[in-house]
């Protein structure tokens, strides 16, 4: 079966905030409590399929710190989606979602600047840590044009595969395929 579509889909997001943890989960199907910080960017890839197309998905996971934003306007060019990441422990993780879309798009043209983002919050097994609501993090769909927002846990796997089945979905219907 040949592939019906390629897909570059960037997470980006505060440093330590879950994004590797997320994509290791849905990689490996494992979770690893101590992850190292990401240096710039880590490509991963993986088959999906959705409904009757095959997608290759390659997944471009950012550095969070401030020393590595200077990569992703560069990165995201020839982006088809993107997961706007945050950890629902922190709210000043959330608070930095302007500043990190206007970083992403940056260098986008006007066609990519229209790509699906998708917003996700982290770390939903440290309940008693929490610092977001999901109510409260609903007003980033509206406010800054995210198609839908995804709690999830990368250590229990809570909805990591509803987030790049969602993401993958919505880039094929961005591409007239769905």
């Amino acid at each position: 079966m040949k592939y019906t579509a390629s897909f570059k889909v960037c997470i980006f997001g505060d440093a330590g905030v879950g994004k590797t943890s997320l994509t290791y989960r849905y990689i490996t199907n494992r979770f690893v409590q101590d992850t190292k910080l990401t240096l710039g960017v880590d490509i991963v890839a993986k088959d999906v399929s959705i409904d009757d197309y095959r997608v290759k998905l390659q997944i471009w996971d950012f550095g969070g710190e401030d020393r590595f934003k200077v990569f992703l306007p560069v990165y995201a060019r020839g982006s088809s989606g993107g997961i706007f990441m945050y950890d629902t422990t922190r709210k000043n993780s959330l608070d930095n979602i302007k500043n990190w879309l206007k970083i992403f798009k940056k260098n986008l043209s006007a066609e990519e600047a229209e790509l699906p983002i998708l917003a996700v919050g982290g770390k939903t097994d440290l309940s008693e840590e929490r610092a977001i609501i999901f109510k409260n993090a609903k007003y980033l769909v509206t406010t800054y044009d995210i198609y839908d927002l995804i709690e999830c846990s990368a250590k229990n796997g809570e909805n990591v595969e509803q987030i790049f089945e969602s993401i993958t979905y919505k880039m094929l219907k961005n591409v007239n395929l769905m």
